[in-house]
């Protein structure tokens, strides 16, 4: 088999392939010069005919500045590159989404939101990627204000809907009540503080957010504004302390950091039977062999390797397939809730090494999708 730089080599994982037939002058008249005068002519006087007549009406932009790449950290927008490319292939394989990877330097929020904005009449939707927190908040805000197109950060939105469709399904398979776990999250970006806040809009209240400083709370220096207003709404016993301390007696680990930050014995330290998601790519939290000697009964990985990969790939095609087809602009978070409520529905009967559906089963895209749809039919 090829090894990932053989594979990619010669150009990555994605080319472009012509949809009209150019052979003679009538095609050629036809697919360019002079017959797009009219196309032209008609977008001229009705601006969303080109979302009939061009490539907008189901191009998505993909874009990185390479400032949170994976569990690698801020490589750059150029090393950042392969993650968007890898995406805009799996939009077109398993959604039929066209989609264009592309990478944008570091600068100040308000300048990449002009670069973005001046870009944006090309494409029907925007998918933001990689971008660090707290940055990626803003960015996301003020795109979303001033596009008239959806806007949707897939580290924020992505891994929190896949979270909450695998803890529905690990609940049931360990005898809980979703509304009663008590959680620990560990890593305060991006996606741990979006999967925080989806976690609280489904009825969770116990929940403990911890970075490198230890868990969140009023009192923490050191804190940027978006962790500073989640240590008000999580961590209601206002614990302090490291995450090992966040740990005792806690229900559920779910980590959006770097590898191995917790070891066996804390696991130990957790509920009986308790729940382990180490989604740091390319390696977890925690390795899932001593998480199991740990006592841990569910666990799960960001990757393809072990059993119950929780991976927002699961999310971001159906998502985009839905909001393509009805032209939805926001992502709110009733969507949000139905879609993982949809996903944890695919596994009818759930077991520990089972919580969510796999990638490449063919229903998962349908399921986001029409999850997307019917919220436009029913938005309550």
């Amino acid at each position: 088999m090829k090894d990932v730089f053989e594979l990619h080599q010669g150009g990555g994982a994605l080319e472009i392939q012509a949809k009209l037939p150019v052979t003679n002058k009538t095609e050629l008249g036809l697919a360019y010069t002079p017959g797009i005068a009219k196309l032209c002519s008609a977008i001229e006087k009705d601006p969303k005919a080109a979302e009939e007549y061009t490539l907008k009406g189901k191009l998505v932009a993909i874009i990185t500045d390479g400032s949170a790449v994976l569990g690698l950290g801020n490589i750059g927008p150029m090393a950042g590159l392969p993650v968007v490319e890898g995406k805009a292939l799996l939009d077109k394989q398993l959604a039929g989404i066209d989609a264009i990877p592309l990478c944008i330097r570091q600068a100040p929020v308000e300048q990449q939101v002009e670069t973005i904005a001046n870009l944006a009449d090309s494409f029907s939707a925007i998918h933001l990627e990689d971008f660090k927190a707290p940055e990626c908040f803003e960015l996301e805000r003020q795109l979303q204000e001033r596009l008239s197109i959806p806007v949707h950060h897939d580290d924020q939105d992505g891994t929190s809907i896949a979270v909450l469709a695998a803890l529905i399904n690990s609940c049931k398979v360990t005898g809980r009540t979703l509304k009663d776990c008590r959680v620990v999250i560990c890593g305060a970006g991006a996606s741990g503080i979006a999967t925080a806040k989806l976690l609280l809009e489904a009825g969770i209240t116990q929940i403990i957010l911890t970075d490198l400083n230890g868990i969140l709370h009023p009192e923490l220096k050191g804190m940027n504004a978006e962790q500073a207003a989640m240590a008000k709404q999580t961590n209601p016993e206002r614990k302090t302390g490291s995450l090992k301390e966040a740990l005792v007696g806690a229900d559920v680990f779910i980590g959006l950091s770097t590898a191995d930050v917790i070891n066996e014995e804390e696991v130990r330290s957790m509920s009986p039977n308790p729940i382990v998601f180490g989604l740091a790519n390319p390696n977890p939290e925690i390795d899932p062999a001593l998480a199991k000697k740990g006592g841990a009964a569910i666990i799960a990985t960001g990757g393809s390797k072990y059993p119950n990969q929780i991976n927002n790939v699961l999310v971001f095609p159906g998502l985009f397939k839905g909001l393509l087809k009805t032209r939805q602009r926001f992502i709110s978070k009733e969507m949000k809730i139905r879609i993982a409520q949809a996903l944890a529905a695919l596994v009818e009967n759930p077991t520990a090494d089972d919580v969510i559906a796999d990638v490449f089963d063919p229903r998962v895209v349908d399921a986001v999708a029409q999850a997307v749809v019917q919220c436009q039919k029913d938005p309550a």
